[in-house]
Parts: C-alpha cells; sequence; structure tokens
C-alpha cells in the first residue's frame, strides 16, 4: 500500500513534513508521497524522517492548472528540489502567489472583512506558502464563515465576492517542465474537472499525447465505483492509474494519510509502473 497524495505545512496542509512519514508509516504504508503545491523545498525534511522509519519517501508536487476553461491539478514525481526547468516554472508560480495573496488582502480590505495581509502569512507561517486555505481559516476563526469549505463557498471561490484569479499554466506546459526535469506529470482527482466519463476519455487521451504518465484513480475521497471508472479510463489510454489520500491534516479533514477516508488502498505496483514511464521519457 502507497500514498502518492500528501501535504504539509509547506503548502496549505497542518503537519510538518516530518510528520507526513509518521503517518505513512504508522498505517502500514510502504511509500509515501509529498506533494506540497509549488515547491519541492521540504521534501528533504521528509526524506530524512522517511528513511529513519524504513519507508520510501517519494519526492512530488502539485500544481494548479487552466484547462478546458477550468482548474485542473497536476502532480509531478521525481523530481528533486534544485535547478531545472520544472524547478524554474515552480518559483514563478510561488511569485505570482504572494503578488495574488497581496491582492486577495485588498480585495478582503474593500470588503470590510478585517484580515489583512500579514494576518494571512502569520497564519501561513511563511509568505510563499500562504494561499487561499490559509484565508479560509481566517475567515472561520473570525465568524464569517462555519467552515473552510463554507469560507469558499461564502468567500473565495470563483465567482465568490473575495476571489482573485491566478495565473496558470497549462498542463502540457507542466508535463514538459517535468519530463525536461527528469520527472512524470498525472492528472490529480479527474473528476473535479466536473466531466462526465465520456468527456474523460477525451481528457485521458488528449493528456497522454501530451506526454503524460498516469491519471489519478484510487482517489481517498472518491467512491469505490468511480475508482474503478478511472482505472478503466486511464487504462484504455495507456495511463498509470495512480492514487492517493490527498490529505492535508485538519484543512480538509477526514481524510488520513494511505487510507483515505478509510477504504483507500493504493496498490503498490502503481510505483514501479511510474518510474518505468520516466525511464522511457529519458
Amino acid at each position: 500500500m502507497i500514498d502518492l497524495h500528501t501535504h504539509s505545512t509547506c503548502s496549505d496542509g497542518s503537519d510538518p513534513p516530518e510528520r507526513i512519514p509518521e503517518l505513512a508509516a504508522a498505517a502500514g504504508c510502504s511509500a509515501v508521497a509529498l506533494t506540497d503545491h509549488d515547491t519541492l523545498a521540504c521534501i528533504g525534511r521528509a526524506r530524512v524522517r522517511a528513511s529513519e522509519l524504513g519507508i520510501e519517501l517519494v519526492a512530488g508536487c502539485e500544481v494548479s492548472c487552466r484547462y478546458r476553461g477550468t482548474s485542473a491539478h497536476v502532480l509531478v514525481y521525481f523530481v528533486e528540489d534544485g535547478e531545472g526547468p520544472l524547478q524554474e516554472e515552480l518559483a514563478r508560480l510561488r511569485e505570482d502567489r504572494v503578488a495574488r495573496n497581496r491582492r486577495l488582502a485588498e480585495r478582503l480590505a474593500a470588503l470590510d472583512v478585517p484580515i489583512s495581509y500579514e494576518d494571512i502569512v502569520q497564519e501561513a507561517g511563511a509568505e510563499e506558502s500562504a494561499g487561499r486555505p490559509h484565508v479560509a481559516a481566517l475567515l472561520v476563526r473570525r465568524g464569517l464563515a462555519e467552515s473552510i469549505p463554507d469560507a469558499f463557498d461564502r468567500w473565495l471561490a470563483e465567482d465568490r465576492p473575495a476571489y482573485v484569479p491566478k495565473a496558470r499554466v497549462t498542463p502540457a506546459e507542466i508535463a514538459a517542465a517535468a519530463r525536461a526535469s527528469g520527472g512524470v506529470a498525472v492528472l490529480a482527482h479527474p473528476f473535479s474537472l466536473g466531466l462526465d466519463a465520456g468527456a474523460l476519455d477525451e481528457v485521458a487521451a488528449e493528456l497522454q499525447a501530451a506526454g503524460f504518465a498516469g491519471m489519478e484513480a484510487y482517489y481517498g475521497a472518491y467512491r469505490p465505483e468511480q475508482r474503478s471508472q478511472l482505472v478503466g479510463v486511464a487504462r484504455r489510454h495507456g495511463l498509470v492509474p495512480t492514487g492517493g489520500s490527498d490529505y492535508h491534516g485538519t484543512s480538509k479533514p477526514g481524510l488520513r494519510v494511505c487510507t483515505g477516508q478509510g477504504d483507500l488502498s493504493v496498490p503498490d505496483r502503481v510505483l514501479p509502473e511510474l518510474r518505468e514511464r520516466r525511464t522511457a521519457a529519458g
């Protein structure tokens, strides 16, 4: 059993990166990927702890892209922090995140919401890791939302009063940067695109042609029948059906590392299949 989708305090998770391997080991996982948003900076910290516990730490990150008029998330694996095309793109995205957060703080001030840019950074612990989930947590604590999902629904989601658009690259651009940096790209939680089965088949074909290695099928929040459906879509188009919990800790309650909502079991064979795609791409 493995988990190829987790987040730490280096982006919008609530646990430090060292805690992710601890939770994976406790759940009986043989390998876990740390996939923080737009950054690889904490891979080393997580890997040290994973090595102490005897489990494999897979380097990864998650990138928001613009695709078919909506937001699509792309997971990248096997790229380490350092220099390279993907790392350069991630740096640009982090710079954009900071600029977006400043605009978001200005929007909140215009709406007479008592949350400053300094409040957002303090909530996140670092400027580059701050994002909308941290603003959502502040909105809940200030009594302006009942929960983090409610904060998005009321204030932060697209077309809501405090929404600020984010500059996004395309999935094809991230896949190309990942390959050029020695990694592979995988479409995260495909149903978030809001498409039916037929359209997802089209998406899988497009992404495979664009150099994608996989599609996240064994996803923590999906029902068993949804996972089976996505496994079929991925296999029909030569993509590896990957999976993970999308663990965020308290910022996305109800999901646990490796087991998701309690019924997740991502097959071990997924990881060597992904490695084969990396070798083939190289």
